[in-house]
C-alpha cells in the first residue's frame, strides 16, 4: 500500500508520517507506513473533520481534527483520494471544500500561464536575479508557510537538546520569560509562538532557529552586567525570527535549482532535505546585513517594550575589545564596535520613552547561575 499523504501530529517526525488515505461513509481511515503488517490506524469521522488548501503553492487538501491522541493535520494532493473525498463527504464540508478547490484550481491556472508565458525569460535572467540580489531568495522564502518553517526549526531545536543540559526553571528561566513576554507584547500579527530555552554552557551567545526557538547559553547571562543587555540581545534574535533570516540563508545555500523549485511550488524536496537542513542551522552564520536588521529592528522593539536600550548598546561595546585588532571587512558580521556606534545613531533618533525596569533581581539571576565564566583573550 503506497503512501498518498503525510500527517502531521505532536507524536509524529517534525518531517510528517507518510500514510494511506482511505475514504468511506463515515469518513477517513489514516493507514501508517510499516515495516511489517498491515500498520496502524486511525479514524477520522467527517463530524470532526475541517477541510482547507495548504502547502507550499496551496495545491494540496489540508485535513484538520483531534482525536483521542490530540490535534492531527493530513496533506494529500491524490486525484484519486480527493474525489472519493468529495463524493463521500457531508453537507456541512461542501462549502470549505468548494472553495478550497477553486484555491487549488487558481493556482494552477496561474502555474500554467507562469509556464507558458515567463518561463523562457525566467531562464535567461535567473543567474543574473541570483548573482545580483537576493530578489530570488526572497520570493522563495516568501512561498513558505509558517507552520513548515515551524517544523524546520523544531527538528534541528530537538537535534540540539539531545545533547545539552538545560535549566527548565529557577530565577534565569524566569527572567527570560518575562523579557520575552515584554517584548512579544509590542510585536503586531505576530505569526510566531516563541520558546525560549535556557542552557548550561560558559558560551557567550544566544541563537534563534526559525520558527521562534531561541536558545540562551548561561555564560551570556553571566557576562551580562543587567538584564537589559541580556533583553537587548533577546531582541534581536527575536527579530531574526520575525525578518525570516534563518529560512533566508538556508535557502540560499541550498543551491539555484532547488530555489528554483520551491519558487515553482514544489514543496517535497524541502520535507525530504528536513534532516539535513536540521543539522545545517545549527551551524547557520548570518550576513552583515541580517545582523544589521536584527540590531535595528531590535532596537527599535526594545523602545516599544519600554526596555532602556542602551543595555544592548553597552553589551556590543563589552564584546569589542576581543575585536579588537581584526579588520571589519575580515569578519562575516559587524564588528562590535561598528555595531554599538550605529546602534547609538539609531537610538538618537528614536522618540524619547521611560524605560520601566524588570521586577526581578539581576544579581540574584546571576547568582542562581553560579561563578563567572572565564573569558578567552
Amino acid at each position: 500500500m503506497m503512501s498518498n499523504a503525510l500527517c502531521f501530529g505532536r507524536d509524529y517526525p517534525a518531517s510528517g508520517a507518510p500514510c494511506f488515505v482511505q475514504v468511506d461513509e463515515a469518513g477517513l481511515t489514516i493507514v501508517f507506513e510499516s515495516t511489517g503488517g498491515d500498520g496502524d490506524r486511525e479514524v477520522a469521522p467527517f463530524a470532526a473533520l475541517s477541510v482547507s488548501a495548504g502547502g507550499l503553492d496551496h495545491d494540496h487538501l489540508v485535513v484538520k481534527w483531534t482525536g483521542a491522541q490530540g490535534e492531527r493535520t493530513l496533506y494529500f494532493k491524490d486525484p484519486d483520494a480527493i474525489r472519493a473525498f468529495r463524493q463521500a463527504a457531508p453537507g456541512h464540508l461542501s462549502l470549505p471544500f468548494a472553495q478550497a478547490a477553486e484555491l487549488v484550481r487558481q493556482v494552477r491556472q496561474r502555474r500554467r500561464l507562469v509556464w507558458g508565458l515567463a518561463l523562457g525569460m525566467f531562464l535567461s535572467t535567473v543567474l543574473g536575479l541570483w548573482f545580483g540580489s537576493d530578489l530570488l531568495v526572497e520570493i522563495a522564502v516568501s512561498r513558505i508557510p509558517v507552520e513548515w518553517e515551524q517544523k524546520l526549526g523544531e527538528s534541528a531545536y530537538r537535534d540540539f537538546l539531545a545533547q545539552q543540559e538545560v535549566i527548565k526553571e529557577g530565577p534565569a528561566v524566569a527572567a527570560l520569560g518575562e523579557m520575552t513576554q515584554r517584548l512579544t507584547e509590542q510585536i503586531p500579527n505576530n505569526p510566531y509562538k516563541f520558546e525560549v530555552t535556557v542552557v548550561k554552557s560558559d558560551v557567550i551567545n544566544a541563537f534563534a532557529l526559525p520558527g521562534g526557538h531561541v536558545v540562551v547559553f548561561t555564560g551570556l547571562m553571566k557576562k551580562a552586567d543587567s538584564g537589559e543587555e541580556v533583553a537587548g540581545v533577546m531582541s534581536h534574535e527575536l527579530n531574526h525570527v520575525l525578518r525570516r533570516h534563518g529560512l533566508e540563508r538556508i535557502v540560499k545555500s541550498l543551491g539555484l535549482l532547488t530555489v528554483v523549485t520551491i519558487v515553482l511550488g514544489d514543496q517535497q524536496g524541502l520535507v525530504g532535505m528536513m534532516k539535513q537542513l536540521s543539522v545545517e542551522l545549527l551551524t547557520l552564520k548570518f550576513g552583515r546585513e541580517q545582523e544589521t536588521e536584527a540590531d535595528v529592528t531590535g532596537l527599535q522593539l526594545l523602545q516599544r517594550a519600554k526596555i532602556d536600550p542602551s543595555g544592548m548598546i553597552k553589551f556590543f561595546e563589552r564584546l569589542s575589545e576581543k575585536d579588537e585588532g581584526r579588520m571589519e571587512w575580515l569578519s562575516t558580521h559587524p564588528m562590535s564596535t561598528a555595531r554599538a556606534e550605529r546602534l547609538k545613531a539609531e537610538l538618537a533618533a528614536l522618540p524619547k520613552k521611560s524605560p520601566e525596569l524588570f521586577t526581578f533581581d539581576w544579581k540574584q539571576v546571576q547568582a542562581s547561575l553560579g561563578s563567572q565564566p572565564v573569558v578567552a583573550p
